[in-house]
C-alpha cells in the first residue's frame, strides 16, 4: 500500500476512464484524457532534468491546466510549489529561491513578472507557459504548454512511488513571509484526503476504497472549489474529486453572480468557500437573481455548502439556511500546519461570536503552554494542537519548525498558534491566530470576534480589526470597514449592535472607512494592509469618551 497522491488518482483513472474529470466554461477533460496529458507533462519535466523531490512551481489561477500540472508533478514524484498569483516580483523571487524551485509552469498573463524574476534564480532550468488568451510575449527560453505535451509520451511508465513522497503547501504569508509546510503524502491523505473517517477515527486500509466507492455509485458528485487552488482548501477539494471519480469545475475568477451561473450551468452539487468574503457577495447575487435574464437562479442541484479557513458569521449562516433549507451547510477549521481539525453543521439561531464552534476529532486538542489539556467549560483559553498525522515541519526553516512542532510527554504536536476555548459540551470555539491578537490593558482580544460583531450590523459589508499603540492601554482596538453602498455608520451608531455581541473592552475605539477590504484570493484577511491603513491617515471616526474603556 503506497497511499500516494498520484497512485490514488490513477486508481480512479483505471476504474472510470470515460468519466469527465475536469470542466470549465468552454471544455471538459475525461479521466483518460487527464491521464494522457498529465503523463506527457510528467515525462517532459523528467526530460528537463526534474528528479524525485525536485520542486516545480504552479503559478496559475483555477484552470484545467493547473490541475493537469499538479497531477503530472505528483506522477513524476516531484514536489508541487503553489505560487500566489497576486505576488509582486520580490515576493515571487523569495518563494522561487526559498523553495529551491527548478521548474515553473505559469499562465501567460504572468509572463512579464516571470521574465523579470527567473533570470535572478539560476536554479530554475525550465519554464512552461500556459496559453490563457493574453498576448504578452513568452519569457526567454519558455516553452508553450501544449508544445511540451505534444513532444512527449503519454505512457504510464513511472518508477514506484512512496507514501513518504512529499506534498508541500506554502502558507499565505498574511502575517509574515510564506513558509513551505512539508507533509508526507500519506499523512496529508489521512488528515485531509479522505484516508480516515472523521467521526470514527478509523483508518482506510484499502487504497482503492475511494475510487471503488465512486465507481459503484449511480451519480457523479460535481464539486466547485471556488477559492484559488494556490490555497489548501481548494487544492484538497479538487484532489478529493479526483480520488472518488467526481467532476471538478475549474473557473479562474470569483464573483457572486458567477458562482450561481456556474452552479446552474454545470449542475454543481457541492461548493467550497472561505467564509464571509465569499458568502456575502453570493447572498447578494442570489437574492438579486440573474442580471442577464431577470430570472431567479436555478440552484436545485446544490446539496452542500462547505466553508473553511476564514470567519463564517452566524448571521450569514442563518441567511443561507433560510434560502437553502435542504442543503447541508458546514464550517470547518484547520490550517496548512494541522490539516483538518474540526467540523460544525450550521444550525439556525446560533448566538456565539468569534470564530466557528466545532466538534473536534480525536487527534485535535486544546492545550496550555505546558501541554496540559484545557478542561471543558473552564473558560480557559488554550492553543489548538494536533497530533498523529502531522507535517514534518517547515522547509528550510528549522527555527520556526521547532517553535510550531513541539513535544509534550513524548507526544509530538503541531501548534500553529490558533487560540481556542473548550465549551462544556466538548465543542471548541475558535478565537483566532495569536500572532494577530491585540493586548489591551492586559486583556487579549482576538480580531475575528470583533470582526464578526461589526459584520452583524446590516450596513457593514466587511471589516478587519487590528491593534494600534496606546499610551495608557498598550494597544487599543481599531477597525477598517467596508460599508454597503454610500452609508457610513459611526461607532456610536454601531454600538447598539456591538454591545449585543462583545464586551465593552473589545469595542473598536477608532474607525477607518475603505472602498474595499483587501484579502487574499482565498478571502483570508490581510492584516498588514489593514495596519498600513491606520498608519497612513487619521481615523474617520473615534469613539466618544463615554464609551471608551
Amino acid at each position: 500500500m503506497s497511499y500516494n497522491i498520484a497512485d490514488l488518482v490513477e486508481h480512479t483513472i483505471d476504474l472510470m476512464p470515460e468519466r469527465v474529470a475536469l470542466v470549465d466554461d468552454s471544455r471538459s477533460v475525461t479521466y483518460a484524457e487527464l491521464e494522457d496529458r498529465a503523463n506527457r507533462l510528467a515525462h517532459y519535466l523528467q526530460e528537463q532534468g526534474v528528479k524525485p523531490g525536485d520542486k516545480v512551481g504552479v503559478y496559475s489561477r483555477n484552470t484545467i491546466e493547473a490541475v493537469e500540472s499538479m497531477v503530472a508533478i505528483f506522477k513524476a514524484r516531484a514536489v508541487m510549489i503553489n505560487v500566489n498569483y497576486r505576488y509582486v516580483e520580490n515576493e515571487l523571487q523569495y518563494i522561487f529561491e526559498n523553495s529551491d524551485m527548478v521548474a515553473l509552469i505559469h499562465e501567460r498573463r504572468y509572463s512579464d513578472k516571470v521574465a523579470n524574476v527567473v533570470p535572478n534564480v539560476p536554479a530554475i532550468k525550465s519554464v512552461i507557459t500556459v496559453e490563457d488568451g493574453t498576448d504578452l510575449p513568452l519569457p526567454p527560453t519558455a516553452v508553450e504548454y501544449e508544445a511540451a505535451l505534444a513532444g512527449s509520451r503519454g505512457e504510464r511508465d513511472f518508477e514506484e512511488r512512496s507514501a513518504d513522497d512529499i506534498m508541500m503547501i506554502y502558507t499565505g504569508g498574511t502575517t509574515g513571509m510564506p513558509k513551505g509546510v512539508m507533509w508526507r503524502q500519506e499523512d496529508w491523505w489521512r488528515v485531509l484526503g479522505g484516508g480516515i473517517n472523521f467521526y470514527t477515527g478509523v483508518f482506510i486500509e484499502d487504497e482503492w476504497e475511494q475510487s471503488k466507492g465512486g465507481a459503484s455509485g449511480n451519480t457523479q458528485m460535481v464539486r466547485y472549489p471556488i477559492p484559488p487552488l494556490i490555497h489548501g482548501g481548494a487544492f484538497t477539494a479538487t484532489l478529493h474529486s479526483l480520488f472518488d471519480g467526481g467532476k471538478a469545475v475549474m473557473l479562474p475568477e470569483f464573483s457572486g453572480h458567477g458562482v450561481w451561473q456556474a452552479i446552474e450551468r454545470h449542475g454543481v452539487n457541492m461548493i467550497f468557500i472561505t467564509g464571509d468574503a465569499m458568502a456575502r457577495p453570493m447572498l447578494d447575487a442570489v437574492a438579486a437573481g440573474n442580471p442577464e435574464t431577470g430570472a431567479p437562479y436555478d440552484h436545485s442541484s446544490l446539496w452542500v455548502l462547505a466553508s473553511s479557513a476564514a470567519l463564517f458569521s452566524p448571521s450569514l449562516k442563518d441567511e443561507f439556511i433560510e434560502r437553502f433549507p435542504n442543503a447541508l451547510i458546514t464550517d470547518s477549521i484547520g490550517s496548512s500546519e494541522t490539516g483538518f481539525g474540526g467540523l460544525a453543521v450550521a444550525a439556525k439561531g446560533a448566538t456565539h461570536t468569534g470564530g466557528p464552534r466545532v466538534k473536534i476529532d480525536g487527534s485535535t486538542k486544546v492545550i496550555d503552554e505546558q501541554g496540559n489539556e484545557v478542561a471543558p467549560g473552564s473558560g480557559q483559553v488554550g492553543m489548538l494542537a494536533r497530533t498523529g498525522n502531522i507535517p514534518l515541519g517547515y522547509y528550510n526553516d528549522p527555527v520556526k519548525t521547532a517553535e510550531t512542532f513541539k513535544v509534550f510527554n513524548g507526544v509530538r504536536y503541531s501548534i500553529p498558534g490558533d487560540f481556542a476555548r473548550v465549551e462544556e459540551d466538548g465543542t471548541v470555539t475558535m478565537l483566532g491566530r495569536g500572532s494577530v491578537s491585540i493586548n489591551s490593558g492586559g486583556e487579549k482580544i482576538y480580531p475575528e470576534e470583533v470582526e464578526g460583531a461589526l459584520k452583524a450590523h446590516p450596513e457593514i459589508f466587511d471589516a478587519l480589526v487590528v491593534g494600534v499603540p496606546d499610551e495608557r492601554w498598550g494597544q487599543r482596538v481599531v477597525a477598517v470597514v467596508q460599508c454597503r453602498g454610500e452609508s457610513r455608520p459611526t461607532l456610536e451608531e454601531l454600538r447598539p449592535t456591538l454591545v449585543k455581541e462583545i464586551s465593552s473592552y473589545k469595542m473598536p475605539r477608532s474607525l477607518w472607512y475603505a472602498d474595499e477590504i483587501k484579502r487574499s484570493p482565498a478571502g483570508k484577511p490581510d492584516y498588514k494592509w489593514a495596519k498600513a491603513q491606520t498608519e497612513a491617515r487619521e481615523a474617520d471616526d473615534h469613539a466618544q469618551a463615554s464609551s471608551a474603556k
